[in-house]
């Protein structure tokens, strides 16, 4: 193959999505919604794209990570993917393989991948292979800073654009409180959409299990992260005494978790985050293990990424959706009756707009 596809160059940029005002829920408060976007240079002029959801956290010490890692992909083709991760993997052992590290190998993975989409003049989806063309996709957000009025505009708005499921958070000091929101949220949308219930690790079990007990005739299709995600025999006897659907996943940089989860059949929904696990193959690799034990798999918020993802696994059920890109970008993803349509240029097959970028490195 021609060196014409080998990595020269690297740049990374920051985008900022629009907030009114500051959002929260059981555990963090949100005061920005920004991203770092990443772009390999190809010999041939090709540009490879990925971004991560970066919010207001550690923006010098993600960047370092960016700074000391970038130049050792500098060479390899678009499509050695296999080989910059591991290199990546042996660079990062000593300070660890999870957290910031993780993150940048996942970029990089990603954007290699888009690259190489180009390359072919093809998307990454079509490249994995298909087993379906479009997938379920739910609204997300609900935030327990929301007033009841905020709350109730934002689940009915993603009814009127279609969406047929929606996920608040919960994890108030008092679970009663969040039962009520729920009572809220079902009597404004209907018995005929889905509502998840997402408490990002903020619960303790007995609460946890107070509020999956109180909500059962509401039909919560799933209580998300309810307890610390390592809390794996909190997870089992949430899952034994309130007989709910758990979801978990987001948090995790390996399947380890996942194996303890399904040693203990404590997870009904596998959410894999393709940024903390590592990219493309990894969230592949994770998906076909919940796979082997029938647990279907809705991966947490990069739908542009999951939709082409989803698609190309036999266990992929739906995607989450957030709107927070899609001023952002040249492409914003096909959502109609409640399912996400692939994104049909090269690579993953959208890219930032240049005016919304401010150049970092």
């Amino acid at each position: 193959m021609s060196s014409s596809v080998n990595i020269r160059d690297f740049k990374l940029y920051k985008a900022v999505a629009p907030l009114k005002k500051p959002i929260a829920d059981a555990t963090h408060t949100l005061h920005e919604i920004s991203f770092l976007v990443l772009r390999l240079q190809l010999e041939n002029g090709v540009i490879g794209e990925s971004y991560l959801l970066s919010f207001q956290y550690s923006p010098y010490a993600i960047q370092g990570a960016f700074i000391d890692l970038l130049p050792l992909v500098k060479g390899y083709a678009a499509y050695e993917t296999g080989k910059v991760y591991q290199k990546l993997d042996e660079a990062n052992e000593y300070f660890g393989n999870q957290g910031i590290n993780r993150w940048v190998q996942a970029a990089v993975n990603i954007a290699m991948w888009d690259a190489w989409g180009k390359c072919l003049n093809q998307p990454v989806g079509k490249l994995l292979g298909t087993y379906r063309d479009k997938c379920a996709i739910y609204g997300s957000g609900g935030w327990i800073s929301y007033s009841i009025d905020e709350l109730v505009a934002e689940v009915t708005d993603y009814v009127s654009r279609g969406f047929q499921a929606v996920k608040i958070k919960v994890g108030n000091p008092d679970w009663r409180t969040d039962l009520e929101r729920l009572r809220i949220v079902r009597e404004a949308v209907g018995n005929q959409v889905n509502i998840m219930m997402d408490a990002n690790q903020g619960m303790k079990l007995p609460s946890a299990l107070q509020l999956a007990k109180a909500a059962q005739d509401l039909n919560i299709f799933w209580f998300e992260e309810p307890l610390h995600h390592q809390d794996f025999e909190g997870y089992k006897a949430l899952k034994q005494q309130a007989g709910i659907s758990l979801a978990m996943g987001e948090r995790e940089y390996d399947t380890l978790p996942l194996v303890e989860l399904l040693k203990r059949n404590a997870l009904d929904i596998w959410q894999p985050d393709i940024l903390r696990i590592g990219g493309v193959e990894a969230w592949r690799e994770s998906a076909l293990l919940a796979n082997s034990h029938h647990i279907p798999v809705l991966p947490h918020y990069y739908k542009d990424y999951d939709v082409p993802l989803v698609c190309s696994i036999p266990n992929g059920v739906g995607v989450e959706s957030f709107d927070w890109i899609d001023p952002l970008i040249d492409n914003p993803m096909l959502v109609k009756d409640g399912f996400a349509y692939p994104h049909e240029g090269a690579g993953w097959g959208f890219n930032f707009v240049d005016d919304t970028l401010e150049l970092i490195f």
